[in-house]
């Protein structure tokens, strides 16, 4: 790995990923063929914390958050930080004092793939995070590693710039090439939820409108009355 600092990476269009925040993990995930979540180990601080922005990557050594301080200079308004280690870590490498530096930067949130602390400050400041454990263990600040270069969280590769969503579903990645389509994929997608939620008010049977009544005998189901059942036993 080489010991850089990336200054000027493209980004996405940060209404762009404002918008697709706004749609959800979940929905974005689903509309564009179920790739990018990151895993369900990535959880949120506190309930309720959603955010989309565009990513400034961060290696980190175990144990050791001085690269995030290297980052947050790096920073602009709409960025989320994300942090990966060379070697799997649960320390807490970060806690209040540094949402709060980045929310100064107009920071949105930022993914950890080790450990967050300061969870009461972090809910009571409203500033997003999503990490793999909380932790109030501490960190050195001593080794260098890198910003703004390709990482992997979860399986998934993130180059700086593209887009990152987070909610209470967990986390998932939107390449930069892939907003324009995530945008339109995802609209559809609550429309046709929209459509599907207002069917089920009015009384209509999943197995119905999703066609799957006509399926259940080719799997093997059949209907049978209790006392059918019992004599079959």
């Amino acid at each position: 790995m080489r010991t850089v600092v990336v200054t000027d990476p493209p980004r996405a269009d940060i209404n762009s990923a404002e918008t697709l925040g706004e749609y959800g993990v979940a929905t974005v995930h689903e509309a564009l063929g179920r790739v990018g979540y990151l895993g369900p180990e990535f959880r949120p601080a506190w309930t309720g914390a959603k955010m989309g922005g565009t990513a400034v990557t961060v290696v980190c050594w175990p144990g050791d958050n001085l690269m995030i301080h290297v980052a947050v200079e790096q920073c602009r308004p709409g960025d989320v930080l994300v942090v990966a280690t060379n070697s799997p870590s649960t320390d807490g490498l970060f806690g209040e004092l540094f949402a709060g530096a980045l929310r100064q930067r107009g920071v949105r949130g930022a993914v950890l793939a080790s450990g967050v602390r300061d969870v009461a400050d972090l809910r009571e400041m409203g500033f997003p995070v999503w990490s793999r454990a909380i932790s109030a263990q501490g960190s050195v600040k001593a080794t260098a590693g890198a910003v703004n270069v390709p990482i992997v969280l979860g399986g998934q590769t993130i180059h700086p710039g593209d887009v990152i969503l987070g909610d209470d579903d967990g986390v998932t990645l939107v390449p930069r090439a892939d907003v324009p389509r995530a945008l339109t994929a995802a609209k559809a997608r609550l429309d046709k939820e929209a459509a599907t939620r207002a069917a089920f008010a009015a009384g209509e049977l999943g197995l119905d409108r999703y066609g799957l009544r006509q399926r259940l005998p080719e799997l093997g189901i059949e209907y049978v009355s209790y006392e059918e059942y019992v004599k079959g036993d």
